[in-house]
């Protein structure tokens, strides 16, 4: 019914390529099922250069393989030393260094029948650590590959070190973005390079405005063919290192609203997050190269202020996350894209007529709630509010949805983990998925962000009950 995708396409699954009508050449390959590089049934995530169809190399942080594959043994053929991780059949990554040649991955033969393996190279600083040159698996006598399941949407996430995961126990496996990609269930790269500005500096600091548009981190790399796969979201996080290279305001404002453009064009469909720097360095221009790329009609790109996402004790320096600190930002960024691959972009347009939210279902007998909010971080307009729902009860309570009332003139403009929706000063969320049951004594939360800094929210009620308010 479907045809199979070209070789080396990293899009998330072969259905969405044909739903969505994107046609994809076909180029030669070896026989379906030896596990050359021409493989067919070797799905490459991430940018990987297949100049050469006997070695094939990745050029960004964060690429990794997955097949499927049948037998007892299988080992990668390797041109030269590497350190790389592998995983069979969903267990933990084996990390194995200095390895070249046949790399035999099944010291213990496995069970008879089909199996999975992914393999991703070591990085550090956004270059592999050694040849990270792949040239086809080795496989028992009569087995085969076969096309492993492929994650229905793909996450692009373009930085710097910290989106490489420097400092972290296994480099990009451990990142915010990796994290965040197998928390979701979703395919994901890393476009990134230790050290990178958003600006090309003239001090030589790699500029990944024109990076992104490459198919490597080199200057003067071939361009991307971005037909080899389709990002749903893509989360910006750049703008750290930039002012230690001489970029100004005005000229990172700049660059950064060319690069939303830049890649709304090569996604037409993809939601753009681009976060607030944890250092908070150009903040401003960020958000305002949002606001520039968003009143010129692109309403699926947003600002995310990144206010306490680091915890204490989360950075192993004045500035890198450790495993703690990318795992405390994934947990936050995680929902946000959640809700923007939902559907869940920006809020409906403010209703000519004011009315009050639609009446919910009243909770069980003796159900109570205690809610919290506080205004976590402000800006020059607008800010973010975290909402805090306990369960005070005996018992469960089975989905939730909270109403209450904005200052006059505010509106939501963004919210993760719950949809929200707003009738004038009427506002409403309603629970996901992954908070709808709060257990007796536990607690969920959601947060959004305003158009103003006033008090985020009165008079908040859960399911018809009222509860008490704190900011």
């Amino acid at each position: 019914m479907h045809r199979r995708p070209a070789v080396f396409v990293s899009s998330a699954v072969a259905l969405l390529l044909c739903v969505a009508g994107w046609l994809l050449a076909p180029s030669a390959q070896a026989a379906a099922g030896d596990g050359s590089p021409r493989d067919g049934n070797i799905a490459f995530y991430g940018r990987w250069d297949t100049t050469d169809p006997a070695a094939v190399v990745p050029r960004f942080a964060g690429a990794y393989l997955v097949t499927g594959f049948t037998g007892t043994r299988v080992a990668l053929r390797q041109r030269s030393t590497i350190d790389l991780y592998y995983s069979i059949d969903g267990a933990a990554d084996v990390y194995l260094q200095n390895v070249s040649g046949t790399v035999n991955l099944t010291p213990t033969a496995l069970r008879a029948g089909q199996h999975t393996l992914r393999v991703s190279y070591r990085v550090v600083a956004g270059s592999y650590h050694g040849d990270a040159v792949f040239q086809g698996l080795a496989l028992d006598s009569g087995a085969g590959t076969f096309a492993a399941a492929r994650p229905a949407r793909l996450i692009e996430f373009i930085g710097d070190s910290i989106t490489v995961g420097t400092t972290s126990s296994k480099n990009a496996l451990t990142a915010y973005g990796w994290l965040t990609g197998e928390q979701l269930g979703a395919a994901h790269t890393q476009i990134a390079e230790g050290g990178a500005c958003l600006v090309s500096a003239a001090d030589g600091c790699t500029g990944m405005a024109d990076r992104f548009l490459r198919a490597g981190t080199a200057a003067g790399a071939p361009l991307w063919d971005f037909s080899r796969y389709r990002a749903d979201a893509v989360v910006i996080n750049l703008g750290t290192n930039d002012v230690g290279h001489g970029v100004s305001s005005t000229t990172f404002q700049t660059v950064y609203t060319q690069l939303l453009r830049d890649i709304r064009a090569r996604y037409p469909l993809a939601a753009i997050l681009a976060l607030q720097t944890f250092t908070k360095r150009y903040a401003t221009q960020t958000q305002a190269a949002v606001q520039a790329v968003t009143a010129a009609g692109d309403r699926n790109t947003f600002f995310v202020p990144t206010d306490g996402w680091i915890p204490a004790g989360g950075l192993s320096d004045s500035v890198h996350p450790n495993d703690a600190g990318h795992r405390a930002i994934a947990a936050r960024l995680a929902p946000i894209v959640a809700g923007k691959l939902g559907g869940a972009g920006s809020p409906p347009a403010p209703s000519t007529t004011a009315s009050t939210p639609a009446p919910t279902t009243p909770p069980p007998a003796g159900a109570a709630c205690a809610i919290t909010y506080a205004r976590t971080s402000e800006w020059t307009g607008g800010a973010q509010f975290d909402v805090t729902i306990r369960n005070t009860s005996a018992a469960p309570v089975a989905g939730w949805t909270l109403t209450w009332t904005l200052p006059a003139a505010q509106r939501i403009t963004q919210s993760w983990n719950a949809t929200t929706s707003q009738s004038g000063a009427g506002a409403r969320a309603v629970n996901v998925a992954w908070n709808a049951e709060i257990p007796a004594g536990g607690t969920a939360g959601f947060g959004f962000v305003t158009d103003s800094a006033q008090s985020g929210a009165t008079g908040f009620a859960l399911n018809g009950a009222a509860c008490t308010t704190g900011a």
